[in-house]
């Protein structure tokens, strides 16, 4: 089991561009955390920093408690399975997963034992003698993560592996890592990825990257239920939170406030004399709007995008207003055009003043 400290990370390239900046954070032994943020934010290269791939502008990286900054990777105990696979096209399967214990002066019985216990694991027995252009693109995957697995290290890095493949694989190989780290617990996983549904299924903790900078840190839930800034709330849960502007009209252990056009709302979230007539914004999750004849939002259906088990109403105040996004269970049919009413509990009524929380202030 291997633990994970990052003090004050920074990355920083010659011309003076700042891709990281101030990353601390502690990953326990044997935890899954999951990177993720919009492409450019920086959480690849965060990766690669760890791995020893990228250098370290400045900060301390440690494992265990040693400091690995200038250490090589292959001292590092980690091994990293890419986006691309990465496999040789004219070794098998067996070999590909074998290579380094071979590189490393193993035995064959020692390669054959070790290599035998990833396929098991990965159910890749049956093509273990073929070669990579005879698989399919999750079965490669499935083969770049074996080849990790037979090293046995402390740490695995994966860098978006499944963003190469199509929709189905993706939810299929999703599940095979979730496998994988139940019959690995003691094991460290550090996963990047742009797609918050893989964060919010896999992870442990969620690091949310913006702009080279820790948005957040939490559990899935955490991050879902009590966002710290309005970037968070949209980015984590699709679709994305809805914000609508407001103001505070009453403060105290619960909060009133009223929109644009007079209603008013009441939200959970606590509040002070000092937020009296702060403009906020107000958010509620798709899910969590219901019709109600006394709510406090009320629009036209401009479109729906039926999806089986769910039904999406775009619903606008006015023509060419930016919609609010409600979620129903089931079909609704025909609602173009109707005119709904919305409401919300105060429990889930979400309040942001200069995009962020006020919970978090």
């Amino acid at each position: 089991m291997a633990a994970l400290t990052l003090r004050h990370l920074e990355k920083r390239y010659d011309e003076g561009r700042s891709v990281l900046r101030d990353i601390s954070l502690e990953i326990a032994p044997g935890e899954l955390v999951v990177f993720v943020g919009p492409s450019g934010c920086g959480k690849s290269t965060l990766l690669r920093m760890i791995a020893g791939l990228e250098q370290i502008s400045s900060g301390v990286l440690e494992i265990d408690g040693q400091r690995v900054n200038d250490m090589p990777p292959a001292q590092r105990d980690i091994a990293m399975v890419f986006q691309n696979y990465a496999l040789y096209p004219h070794m098998t399967v067996r070999e590909n997963m074998g290579f380094a214990l071979k590189l490393a002066k193993k035995s064959a019985a020692e390669i054959d034992t070790a290599v035998s216990r990833a396929a098991k694991m990965l159910q890749l027995d049956p093509f273990l003698d073929r070669l990579p252009k005879a698989l399919s693109g999750g079965q490669r995957q499935r083969v770049a993560i074996g080849r990790a697995i037979v090293r046995d290290p402390k740490i695995y890095l994966f860098d978006e592996p499944l963003s190469n493949l199509d929709a189905a694989l993706r939810v299929a190989t999703r599940i095979e890592i979730a496998r994988l780290k139940e019959q690995m617990p003691d094991r460290t996983m550090i996963f990047v990825t742009h797609d918050q549904v893989e964060a919010m299924t896999l992870a442990d903790r969620i690091v949310v990257l913006a702009e080279g900078e820790i948005a957040q840190v939490g559990t899935p839930l955490e991050l879902y239920d009590r966002p710290r800034t309005t970037f968070v709330a949209q980015f984590i849960g699709s679709p994305a939170m809805n914000l609508l502007p407001g103001e505070v009209i009453a403060t105290g252990a619960q909060t009133r406030v009223q929109l644009e056009g007079g209603r008013e709302q009441l939200s959970d979230y606590p509040s002070t004399d000092a937020d009296l007539g702060q403009p906020v914004l107000i958010g509620v999750r798709p899910e969590d709007f219901v019709p109600d004849e006394s709510g406090f939002f009320e629009g036209t259906v401009t479109h729906t995008e039926a999806l089986g088990e769910v039904t999406l109403l775009y619903v606008a105040q006015s023509e060419g207003a930016e919609p609010v996004v409600v979620k129903r269970p089931g079909v609704w049919r025909d609602q173009k055009g109707a005119v709904l009413r919305l409401a919300a509990v105060p429990d889930k009524v979400h309040l942001f003043a200069d995009g962020v929380s006020l919970l978090y202030r």
